[in-house]
């Protein structure tokens, strides 16, 4: 039973996707010139499958309204080719993973509970 490889197998996935993280931060704050991508766009977490094939940048987007979120999820999808490119580049990975960019809502769900709580314990509603 060879658990030290699974364990040795997992930093390095964890490892890397802290590398991807601080990449795609690196090139959201400057790099991409796209003017979709202007508003606010902060990475959440990033997921890296353990085979290195899929990596999922989970970003949230401060104070826009659905328009500017489909315009920059957008910017988001068409700079996938460049991050893609820039992170074997960079990384030095043997082959390019996919990059999705996944809306993450969890702050907005979680606020949406907090109202719903309030509002539950609120007496003569």
């Amino acid at each position: 039973m060879n658990t030290g490889a699974n364990r040795t197998g997992g930093h390095r996935v964890e490892r890397i996707a802290e590398e991807i993280r601080i990449e795609v931060g690196l090139m959201l704050a400057g790099e991409l010139k796209d003017p979709r991508l202007a508003g606010t766009v902060t990475i959440t977490e990033v997921r890296v499958t353990p085979d290195l094939r899929t990596v999922r940048v989970y970003v949230s987007l401060a104070d826009e309204d659905e328009t500017e979120r489909a315009s920059t999820l957008a910017g988001l999808q068409a700079a996938k080719g460049y991050v893609r490119h820039e992170l074997v580049e960079r990384l030095q990975l043997r082959r390019a993973p996919e990059v999705l960019f996944i809306l993450d809502q969890s702050e907005e769900i979680g606020d949406r509970i907090d109202q719903l709580l309030r509002n539950a314990k609120s007496p003569g509603k």
